[in-house]
């Protein structure tokens, strides 16, 4: 069987995984760290860039295929994904700016948590027989 929504999903934020992974080296290389952050805020903001995608991207593609492994329609499956990519570019773009704590991140923050939680919902209401 093929899932055709994880698979677009996974393939583009693979994608961004090695944009993300791009900048951790490049600052790596200008600034000559080879380990830790050399207490350069650049090299901290895109090694937390990639390390915050690490950390959601992973579970988040495996509840997005369990979701679409049940038939989920079309619509919802490409909002989540939608959702997911979006917030994973909009914190990316975020939490590499010069203030933190800005709207580009927040806004990735809720998206991501947002996806993951209508996801987790629409499987466990799957599994006890509501939908």
């Amino acid at each position: 069987m093929s899932y055709p929504v994880t698979m677009l999903y996974a393939s583009l934020l693979g994608i961004l995984l090695i944009m993300l992974s791009w900048g951790v080296s490049k600052v790596r290389l200008r600034e000559h760290v080879s380990l830790g952050t050399g207490e350069f805020s650049d090299l901290e903001s895109a090694i937390r860039a990639h390390g915050n995608f690490i950390e959601y991207v992973p579970f988040a593609l495996i509840l997005l295929l369990l979701a679409e492994s049940t038939g989920a329609s079309s619509w919802l499956l490409y909002t989540l994904g939608a959702s997911l990519l979006a917030g994973r570019l909009l914190h990316a773009y975020g939490i590499r700016q010069a203030k933190n704590t800005n709207n580009y991140r927040k806004s990735g923050t809720v998206l991501t948590w947002l996806m993951i939680l209508v996801t987790s919902f629409y499987i466990l209401a799957i599994r006890v027989g509501v939908l």
